[in-house]
């Protein structure tokens, strides 16, 4: 072979131009092997041309390749190569700021620097492959489902799950379905009181007390729904157990049972505590919420009531007028209240102030207020025994205060402290501890001991003219006895009590 027919190339194993020889120590391939090959015949690898190239025969290659790679899944991963970090401008400084690191002289250039410089760097040996560490849960068997049970104890928890819930569920709607409508239920009437503080806890406490429902908390969640605010009203509700929800609210609503409560009486003479349980016994309203109301309720502004202090529930004492009325039933204090009130206004004309007057110029010596005339009417409404009567009482007390002497008397009226008794009429205690005792207190009592009729306060308006200061009840006539002095009021008393005695 020419060595000219190749590319001058210079290199250590090519000879100098004009030698066309090869060195010794590389082998001479056989020439024989190049000739063409026969058509037909196995081609396999030339070995010598191998040797010649230092390949490796495939069979050898075999040999020292791990198959058992192939089979690794992980061997097919792909290798995740770390994404180089964006280089931006402000990370490099610029080129006239650059300065050169300071060099150590004694280092630099030294013996020392160039073994460190020169020295070999020792790589550590990589591993050609290690098979990943599996994640996650074990595998499950074929035929388990969770926590390691058969598929089929599996399925059978869960339908007994399913069937235990739905049934629970199931009874839990029937039962509040039953409650809701009424289901079952007895026809009975019930009648429930319902006053402005209670809450619809404390309401829907009354209905179950009252056997009107079964579960308070479904009702509070039904009216939380259903029931706008002022859908219940206070007041005293008839109802009936075959009443569902929705009827009872409807039935506790003021709008729509305005029933009228045609000719109450509200007798003469009577308290304010008598006059709030008769409202209460025809379902007007109730004792507690007018007598509340009466105390604190906002109400229009009357004459009558102008220097009066609000706070107790019987304040008002005196000033509701005893006449017949027409209520609704389950109406609110204030329009009860106001009703009555306006009355009084009405009943006292123009005519009757211009009577105060006259009273406080001839009799008082002007220190009565309308309050003061009605105190005394109140006391003449609870001795008299009849209108023809009254005057004289009148008289008695006013003769009493202003004619006694130089300090009014002592007005030993037993009506004022049965109304200190809270009503008890069944003995009369004149050592009471109470403003309201006139056997220990002079003058007139802190307010009315009731609510006196028109007769009544006509006569404390205008007394009659009399030197009398005592009187004393006939049994017999059911009228009183007048007297002047004490002792002829002692001898009309023995003889009363004597003919009481005989019969």
């Amino acid at each position: 072979m020419n060595n000219k027919e190749f590319p001058e190339q210079e290199g250590e194993f090519f000879p100098e131009e004009g030698v066309d020889t090869v060195p010794e120590e590389f082998p001479q391939p056989d020439h024989e092997l190049l000739s063409d090959p026969v058509i037909g015949e196995e081609i396999t690898a030339d070995e010598h041309a191998m040797a010649w190239h230092g390949m490796t025969h495939p069979a050898e290659a075999e040999e020292e390749f791990d198959m058992d790679l192939l089979a690794d899944p992980a061997f097919d991963e792909e290798v995740e190569i770390p994404e180089e970090p964006e280089i931006v401008a402000e990370d490099y400084l610029p080129l006239e700021e650059y300065e050169e690191p300071p060099v150590d002289e004694a280092f630099a250039g030294g013996e020392e620097f160039e073994e460190i410089f020169n020295a070999p760097v020792e790589e550590e040996p990589q591993p050609i492959h290690e098979r990943p560490a599996r994640k996650g849960r074990p595998r499950r068997r074929k035929g388990e489902i969770l926590f390691g049970l058969p598929q089929f104890v599996v399925t059978v928890v869960w339908l007994a799950i399913i069937l235990v819930t739905g049934v629970t569920l199931g009874r839990m709607l029937w039962v509040s379905a039953a409650d809701v409508l009424a289901f079952g239920r007895e026809d009975k009437q019930v009648t429930v009181t319902i006053y402005e503080a209670d809450t619809i806890d404390d309401i829907a406490n009354k209905l179950q007390t009252s056997g009107l429902i079964k579960y308070p908390g479904l009702f509070k969640l039904y009216a939380s729904f259903a029931v706008d605010e002022g859908d219940i009203d206070p007041g005293i509700w008839d109802l009936n157990t075959r009443y569902d929800y929705h009827a009872l609210v409807n039935m506790m609503s003021a709008s729509s049972t305005r029933k009228i409560v045609e000719a109450l009486l509200i007798p003469e003479g009577f308290t304010c505590r008598q006059i709030f349980a008769l409202l209460e016994e025809h379902k007007v309203c109730t004792a507690v919420d007018i007598a509340n109301y009466a105390a604190n309720g906002e109400l229009k502004e009357y004459w009558f009531l102008e220097n009066l202090a609000r706070g107790d529930m019987y304040c008002l004492e005196g000033f509701l007028f005893p006449d017949t009325y027409d209520f609704y039933e389950n109406s609110s204090p204030k329009e009860v209240l106001e009703k009555m009130l306006d009355n009084f206004d009405h009943r006292f004309t123009e005519e009757m102030k211009q009577q105060l007057n006259l009273l406080n110029g001839n009799v008082t010596g002007n220190t009565f207020d309308i309050r003061d005339v009605i105190i005394v009417a109140s006391m003449i409404e609870k001795e008299t025994s009849s209108n023809d009567e009254s005057p004289k009482i009148a008289s008695v007390i006013y003769n009493r205060l202003f004619n006694w002497g130089s300090t009014p008397a002592y007005l030993n009226i037993d009506a004022s402290i049965v109304y200190a008794q809270g009503g008890d009429g069944s003995h009369i205690d004149t050592g009471l501890d109470s403003p309201y005792n006139t056997y220990t207190h002079i003058g007139l009592t802190p307010g009315p001991i009731s609510n006196p009729g028109l007769a009544s306060i006509k006569a404390a308006l205008n007394p009659a003219t009399t030197d009398y200061y005592y009187y004393v009840l006939n049994p017999a006539t059911g009228s009183h006895q007048f007297s002047t002095t004490l002792e002829e009021h002692e001898q009309w008393r023995a003889k009363f009590a004597a003919a009481e005695a005989a019969e």
